[in-house]
C-alpha cells in the first residue's frame, strides 16, 4: 500500500515541507482545491524534490475546460519527470454555478465525456492523431503546431476521478487510471456498491483491477493522550455529520440501514445546527465510517478491513508524534 501525504498550504513553506516527505518515505503528496489553487503549489514541489509522485486530491474538474485541464496535466508532469497524477472531482452544483459561474450538466455524463476529451487532446499532442472531438458538453477541433507542446517525453499525466455514488465510480473505471473514494464511506458500501460499479467499468473499457489505482483514507479517530484522543473524536463527528447531511450521500448512511439520519441531519443542516449535528453520531457510526483505537491498533485496523482493496492512503497520523508518525507509514507501506 503506497501512504500519501498533504503538502501545506504555505507556498513559503512547501519547499522544505517536501524535502521532509520525500526523506520521510512518503510515495506521494496532494493538494486539494480549498482556499488556494491545487494545481500551482505542485509546480513548486516538483521543482523541490526529485522522486516522490505529485497529485491534486482534488481538482474541480467543471470549474476548468478540457484544454485547460490537459495544458495543467502536460506542463505538471512534463516538469515532474513524469511524476503528476491528475485528480479531479465534479463537486455539486451550487458550488459550480454559483461558486465558478460554470455550466452544469448530467454530472457522471459530462465527466465521462471532459475525461474522454482530454484525452483526445492528449493523443493529438504525443501520438499525432487528429483532433476530432465533438461531444454534448465539449468539442474540440482545432490545433496547430504552435499550440503544440514540445517538451513530449514523459507523456501524458495519470488521470484519477473521486466518486461517491455507483454511477461516477462506474465512469471511474471506465475512462479514469484509478478511483479516489471519498472519506465518507465504509467497508460494506464500498465492498457492496463500489467495487462493483468500479468492475462494471473497467469491463466497459477492457482493463482489469490491475490496470486501476484505489485511493481511500478512512476516518481515524486516535491519540497519543486522552485529550488528543477526544479532540480528534469531535473532529471526525463534525465531519460526519456534515458529509451525512448532503443528499447525495443518502446511500452511504443507507446500507447500515441509517438513511433516515440523512433527512434529519439535512434539516438541521439548514437550521445552522452543526454542533447539534455531530452528537447524534455514534460510536457505532464512528467505528463503521472510520478506524478508532490506540495508535498502535490503527495500522493494523486499515490493514484487516481495507488490505485487499486499496493501493495508496494518507499517513498523516496528526495525533502522535513525528517518530510515531513515520513507523506507521512505514508500517502501512510494508
Amino acid at each position: 500500500m503506497k501512504v500519501d501525504a498533504h503538502l501545506t498550504p504555505d507556498w513559503k513553506l512547501i519547499p522544505e515541507h517536501i524535502k521532509k516527505l520525500e526523506e520521510q518515505g512518503y510515495d506521494g503528496v496532494g493538494t486539494a482545491e480549498m482556499n488556494h489553487d491545487p494545481f500551482m503549489p505542485l509546480l513548486l514541489a516538483a521543482e523541490h524534490s526529485q522522486n516522490i509522485e505529485i497529485a491534486t486530491g482534488i481538482a474541480v474538474a467543471f470549474a476548468r475546460s478540457p484544454m485547460i485541464l490537459a495544458n495543467l496535466g502536460h506542463d505538471l508532469n512534463a516538469y515532474s519527470g513524469g511524476r503528476f497524477t491528475m485528480g479531479l472531482g465534479s463537486q455539486i452544483r451550487p458550488h459550480i454555478t454559483k461558486r465558478f459561474s460554470m455550466p452544469w450538466g448530467a454530472p457522471a455524463a459530462q465527466m465521462r465525456e471532459l475525461i474522454m476529451a482530454m484525452r483526445a487532446i492528449w493523443a493529438n499532442w504525443y501520438d499525432g492523431e487528429p483532433l476530432r472531438f465533438e461531444g454534448k458538453y465539449y468539442n474540440h477541433t482545432l490545433m496547430t503546431p504552435a499550440f503544440t507542446p514540445e517538451d513530449k517525453e514523459h507523456g501524458a499525466p495519470k488521470v484519477t476521478l473521486a466518486a461517491v455514488g455507483p454511477v461516477m465510480t462506474e465512469v471511474a473505471g471506465e475512462v479514469a487510471d484509478g478511483l479516489i473514494i471519498h472519506p465518507f464511506s465504509n467497508e460494506k458500501y464500498i465492498r457492496e456498491v463500489t467495487l462493483p460499479a468500479v468492475d462494471r467499468g473497467l469491463e466497459k473499457s477492457g482493463r482489469t483491477r490491475e490496470d486501476f489505482q484505489i485511493s481511500y483514507t478512512p476516518f481515524i479517530v486516535s491519540g497519543k493522550d486522552e485529550e488528543t484522543f477526544e479532540k480528534e473524536k469531535q473532529t471526525v463527528k463534525n465531519r460526519i455529520s456534515f458529509y451525512g447531511s448532503t443528499p447525495a450521500y443518502k446511500n452511504v448512511l443507507g446500507v447500515h440501514g441509517w438513511g433516515e439520519m440523512q433527512i434529519e441531519l439535512n434539516k438541521m443542516s439548514k437550521q445552522g445546527q452543526w454542533a447539534e449535528m455531530a452528537e447524534l453520531v455514534t460510536d457505532d457510526m464512528l467505528n463503521t465510517f472510520g478506524v478508532m483505537g490506540e495508535p498502535d491498533s490503527i495500522v493494523t485496523e486499515i490493514k484487516s478491513r481495507f488490505g485487499d482493496i486499496v493501493d495508496r492512503t494518507s499517513g498523516g497520523f496528526t495525533f502522535v508524534d513525528t517518530e510515531k508518525r513515520l513507523e506507521m507509514v512505514q508500517e502501512l507501506r510494508a
